[in-house]
């Protein structure tokens, strides 16, 4: 049994209604991935989605915008140990080359610079403990 005869069943079969179907299946995917959405508010969507399933795809579509990339990905709090060595070593060794600049042209003194020194240095390998 052929599905498609003609040139016009070719024509809708591949570029009306696979889209469509593969909308609708989107949509139904959607409906489950999204965490702001109650159990019964899901069903609901569902429903509406499976009985009427060209209109309730399109009403869900316009009244839900699409959601960034980062809503799943990144919902988590930054890693505090990453995030500190990562900072604490960049502005450390920015801040050691301002204070060794600052030491060069003579506005640190020896004391101070050594004591900025050792507290910049602390600060770094306690962030890299």
């Amino acid at each position: 049994m052929l599905v498609a005869t003609t040139f016009w069943e070719s024509f809708f079969l591949f570029l009306i209604f696979l889209p469509m179907v593969m909308l609708w299946a989107f949509a139904l995917v959607d409906v489950f991935r999204r965490q702001e959405l109650s159990g019964w508010s899901k069903a609901a969507w569902v429903a509406c989605i499976i009985f009427v399933p060209f209109l309730g795809t399109f009403a869900y579509l316009i009244v839900h915008p699409a959601r960034t990339r980062y809503d799943e990905a990144y919902v988590g709090e930054p890693d505090p140990v990453y995030t500190a060595r990562a900072v604490t070593t960049s502005n450390g060794v920015s801040e050691l080359q301002t204070l060794a600049d600052l030491h060069d042209r003579g506005k640190l003194s020896d004391a101070e610079f050594a004591t900025e020194k050792e507290r910049v240095l602390g600060a770094m390998s306690a962030a890299s403990a």
